[in-house]
């Protein structure tokens, strides 16, 4: 089974799914290349706008896969890998043209990461998000608190991100999180809140998207990324890390 599909709709959408259901959608290496690939692909003329979205109705995106990425013991293992992501996530932020993370279901730590970089969220009804890093004693690494506090208000992103909570998509709503809680076909209830944006020209798309990228671009937001991504290097390689990590897996 692959690790992703990106697929080009009749209506301008790519559309990037991940598809590990087995693994709650879980981020490894070929799931960031894919989305790497997508992204890319997504700047095309024909294309309007990415959604990101994933198979099954369980996880939209559970973060890292801990099977994986618990083998990096160290800050200088780690670091590569979040620098790795954190470059994508920053592409993606960055990307001219309007980006939706379609949630079918629950978004936790680095899913919330690429969900919060998207331009839209869209949630069904049921799920829960939550940045639950800090319960593994790690910060967001990928770029996600630095967009969080960039998109939100300080104080709301700093109590999402020091709770540690997973939230209900009423309490995502209430928050401004969510732009759309939907029940019914993921793909149809996004073409429908996207149904006046996709009959625009792809120029004006751009051009507005644009003035938005420029307002985060010269706010050195790729500096502040990075250092997001080294700073929670220096936290993965801590003892403490590997411990909450050993505890969530032996749960």
């Amino acid at each position: 089974m692959e690790p992703y599909t990106i697929t080009k709709e009749a209506s301008g959408l790519l559309i990037y799914t991940i598809n590990r259901p087995d693994k709650r959608n879980a981020v490894n290496d070929e799931v960031m290349d894919g989305l790497n690939k997508a992204i890319s692909l997504a700047s095309n003329e024909d294309v309007k706008a990415l959604v990101i979205t994933s198979t099954g109705d369980k996880a939209f995106c559970s973060g890292g896969d801990l099977s994986v990425f618990h083998l990096l013991k160290t800050e200088e293992d780690a670091y590569p890998m979040l620098s790795k992501m954190a470059k994508i996530i920053s592409k993606l932020l960055l990307l001219p043209k309007p980006t939706i993370a379609l949630m079918n279901g629950s978004a936790v730590g680095g899913g919330c990461e690429i969900a919060t970089a998207c331009d839209f969220r869209l949630g069904r009804k049921g799920i829960k998000a939550g940045f639950v890093q800090g319960n593994l004693a790690i910060t967001t690494g990928w770029g996600g608190g630095t967009i969080l506090f960039e998109k939100f208000p300080s104080s709301t992103a700093l109590k999402i991100l020091t709770d540690g909570s997973l939230m209900d998509t009423d309490e995502l709503s209430a928050l401004g999180y969510l732009d759309l809680v939907f029940e019914g076909d993921p793909y149809e209830q996004c073409v429908a809140f996207l149904e006046k944006l996709l009959d625009k020209e792809v120029e004006v798309l751009a051009a507005y998207v644009a003035i938005l990228r420029k307002k985060w671009s010269d706010s050195s937001i790729l500096e502040r990324i990075e250092s997001e991504a080294r700073n929670c290097a220096i936290l993965w390689g801590k003892e403490i890390h590997h411990q909450k990590v050993e505890e969530f897996l032996n749960r």
